[in-house]
Parts: structure tokens; C-alpha cells; sequence
């Protein structure tokens, strides 16, 4: 008789967890971002047992390394170990965390490889666990995660003219075109934004508390159109303890 097929197996994986939910009496499906493989889905068997080693570990912002096996779309955790390098993500950076998070569930395919983004994410963690602007953090992954999945921003040319954006100049951004000075014709609705923000998106860097704003909103709408219209639930979680902060030092999403 032939043999069995033996189960793909992959061995201590760079990885996150995304996120985590019950699975049956005493398991948990674990929803990891790797390094080499992109978000997997993994079922942790017994892993809600009181005396399980896994218990401590599957926590978010945690480095990782996975193992697991499995050529199913849900693969089966056969272990996990932390591999520290990290400082702890805590405070008002967690909730900037989660967002970053819950934006790779809705965004990022299972199983759609991007090394690139992987270092983006890790880097954006320790950033914000050593207290960096959030506001800033977040736009840059945002920005980079677009551009992970095929939907890099044009910023800083005129979409039907090719010209530069001018800094003084109000455009309105086509969001599978980039900024126009003409508004459209017909369509849904564009936002409008600076031309002094088109270009602080690019670089990475806001003179101001109004072009930081400005750069928000927009990326809000860019992000919206790419969800579908999908909620993003950490995103009103901030929102609400924006409103309960003072205006130094509160998390920005």
C-alpha cells in the first residue's frame, strides 16, 4: 500500500498573533502574522487548559516563533516560543497596536507572503512601545501596507498632468488615481486635501497639528474604500479615549 501523504510542516516561523478566539471546549484558532508566510490560521489544541504552556504565549505583540503543520487552510500549532528583541507594547500604544492589527485581518489574504511588511509591523511595535509619535507610526504603516497589497498612494504628482503638487494647491484625491485639480464630474464623493499634506504623507513628516489632521482623514477615506465600507472596531475604541485624554500624549489612530 502506498504511503500517507506527511502533513506540511513549518518550524519556528517569525511570527505574531493577530488575534485569537474560541475553538471548540478547549482549543483556540490563532490568527498569526509570519514573516515568510503571511497571516495563518492556526488551531492551538487544549491551548484553553488551565495547565497548557501555550496560555501565556499567544498574546499580541509578542514575538514569536510558531511552529505547525498542516495543508489546510486552518494548519495545526504544534508550538510556540517567544524570541524576545521587543520592548513591551503598553498604555495608549496598545490601542494603536490593535488597530494595526485588525487592519492586517481585514486587509492582508491568508497565506499571501510579505516579508517587507512583516519588518514594517515589528518595527512599528517597537516605535510605538518607545513612545515615537503614534499619529506619525500609524500613517507610515498604513501608507506601507497599502503598498504591501498593490495599492501604493500616488502623492505628490498631478494625476492628469503629471505636474508637481503644489503646496499651496487643493486637490481631490481619486483613490485609484491619485490627487486631481479638477473636481469630478460624476461619481461619489472625493475628499479634498493640500497639497502641503500630499506631500507630508510622502515623507513622512507633519509641520503641524492641521496637516497631522489632514493626513488622518484622508487615509481614513483611503482606507474606508479599501475596507468596502468595512467598521474598523479598534479605530472607535481610540476615538472614545481620545475623548477622555488630554491633548498631550493621547494615542492617534
Amino acid at each position: 500500500m502506498p504511503s500517507r501523504a506527511q502533513p506540511l510542516r513549518r518550524d519556528e516561523q517569525h511570527a505574531f498573533v493577530l488575534h485569537v478566539y474560541p475553538y471548540r471546549e478547549t482549543s483556540l484558532i490563532v490568527e498569526a502574522f509570519t514573516r515568510e508566510f503571511g497571516r495563518v490560521a492556526l488551531v492551538a489544541r487544549g491551548a484553553k487548559r488551565p495547565r497548557s504552556d501555550l496560555r501565556g504565549l499567544l498574546q499580541a505583540f509578542q514575538p514569536l516563533l510558531l511552529s505547525w503543520s498542516g495543508q489546510q487552510e486552518l494548519k495545526t500549532l504544534l508550538r510556540a516560543e517567544w524570541r524576545g528583541g521587543l520592548p513591551r507594547v503598553g498604555g495608549s500604544a496598545l490601542f494603536c497596536g490593535f488597530y494595526l492589527n485588525e487592519l492586517l485581518l481585514k486587509l492582508l489574504p491568508r497565506e499571501d507572503p510579505h516579508s517587507g511588511l512583516f519588518g514594517d509591523y515589528e518595527a512599528a511595535l517597537a516605535e510605538l512601545a518607545g513612545g515615537l509619535d503614534q499619529a506619525t507610526v500609524l500613517r507610515r504603516f498604513e501608507v506601507r501596507l497599502l503598498a504591501a497589497m498593490g495599492y501604493a498612494l500616488p502623492l505628490v504628482r498631478d494625476a492628469d498632468t503629471g505636474t508637481p503638487v503644489e503646496p499651496a494647491a487643493r486637490y481631490y484625491y481619486a483613490f485609484d488615481r491619485g490627487p486631481r485639480r479638477e473636481p469630478p464630474v460624476a461619481g461619489p464623493r472625493l475628499p479634498v486635501v493640500r497639497g502641503t499634506t500630499l506631500i507630508a504623507l510622502s515623507e513622512q513628516r507633519y509641520p503641524d497639528a492641521a496637516t497631522a489632521a489632514e493626513a488622518k482623514r484622508l487615509m481614513r477615506d483611503v482606507l474606508d474604500h479599501y475596507l468596502e465600507q468595512r467598521g474598523v472596531e479598534s479605530r472607535r475604541v481610540v476615538q472614545d479615549l481620545q475623548a477622555l485624554e488630554d491633548e498631550t500624549g493621547k494615542p492617534d489612530d
